[in-house]
């Protein structure tokens, strides 16, 4: 935090009218921890953000530029988002879900169509486990407002999720092949120059398609999730390609996933190994996410298949103690929205 003090020391010595510097040095801000929200714990990557905010709020109140102050709403915009995926990781899905409402109105506020895409992205996210139909719903609203590149590759492929969960394969289907159609079809915006959080990795793509396959109660739905699941799991391996980020979640996320299929296909020695990173995570980085992943690996365990083996009683103990002791069990309130 010492570092940045000179940097904020000069805001308050410029002149009322914020100067050229100031909204530059609020973008690099924004910048460093929509990447360290890849790699870092998500509460003191969300204090952080929050600090941060609040600068830009009282920039905002000095008189500034016009070019400025549709500078610092988009920042404001991102920064929201961002803020929301932390808080829906630490498990607060209210904050998440006002934080992104406060973020749309920045976004509206400067008509900026990819940042309303991308916190349309970010919504749907966080209503799926309650919400399925009000997460297909937003991801379809999302792709109004942006239908190229990785934004609208990630709406597609919240709505294939949403929708096997919903029963509908063929939609899924459908969505996971438009989704690698958008991809392609990549076009410069503000909000993926930001990086980080706002970009979409190979390993990430075929993650999120091969977890969406899964609810699908179809034999060959299944083995294209187990294959999707794989893929990721080598992509995440190698590391990330140039202009990459791997987000530690997805990477946990996808051993769980991936897991699942491996006890469902009755081999449990191979989920064992595969769930050994994420079951030694400190409760620090054990996200919402995963947790929810791991209730529904339970049932599983407790098949007739395994219902007597020591082995999966073992495995539903330390996912047990697991989310016994995570920063979403400790954690009591985040700030929202403003």
């Amino acid at each position: 935090m010492a570092v940045r003090e000179p940097g904020a020391h000069a805001e308050g010595a410029e002149p009322r009218d914020s100067g050229e510097a100031t909204p530059e040095r609020f973008r690099a801000d924004v910048v460093r921890p929509s990447h360290d929200h890849m790699v870092g714990d998500p509460f003191s990557v969300f204090r952080e953000m929050n600090a941060l905010r609040r600068r830009i709020w009282a920039a905002l109140e000095r008189r500034t530029w016009p070019r400025d102050a549709i500078e610092l709403y988009f920042l404001l915009g991102v920064l929201h988002s961002l803020m929301a995926a932390a808080a829906n990781g630490l498990g607060n899905r209210q904050a998440a879900e006002e934080l992104v409402r406060s973020g749309l109105v920045y976004a509206q506020m400067i008509d900026h169509r990819p940042l309303m895409a991308q916190l349309r992205l970010e919504l749907a996210g966080i209503v799926y486990w309650e919400r399925p139909r009000r997460s297909r719903d937003l991801a379809l609203g999302g792709l109004k407002y942006f239908g190229d590149g990785p934004i609208a590759a990630q709406l597609h492929l919240r709505h294939a999720r949403a929708s096997a969960r919903l029963g509908d394969a063929d939609a899924a289907r459908q969505a996971i092949k438009a989704a690698h159609d958008a991809r392609e079809r990549t076009r410069p915006n503000e909000v993926l120059e930001i990086g980080g959080e706002f970009g979409l990795s190979r390993a990430t793509e075929h993650f999120l398609a091969g977890s969406a396959l899964p609810e699908v109660p179809i034999p060959a739905a299944r083995r294209e999730a187990a294959d999707g699941l794989r893929q990721a799991a080598a992509l995440y391996e190698a590391g990330p390609e140039p202009g990459e980020d791997h987000y530690f979640g997805y990477v946990m996320c996808n051993m769980i996933d991936l897991a699942t299929v491996q006890v469902r296909n009755g081999d449990l020695d191979a989920a064992v190994s595969t769930l050994g990173p994420v079951l030694e995570l400190p409760p620090s980085r054990r996200i919402e996410a995963l947790l929810r992943r791991l209730d529904r690996l339970r049932p599983e365990l407790a098949s007739p298949r395994y219902r007597r083996g020591p082995a999966a009683g073992r495995l539903d103990q330390q996912i047990e103690a697991f989310a016994a002791e995570s920063i979403v069990k400790n954690l009591r309130g985040l700030p929202s929205g403003g």
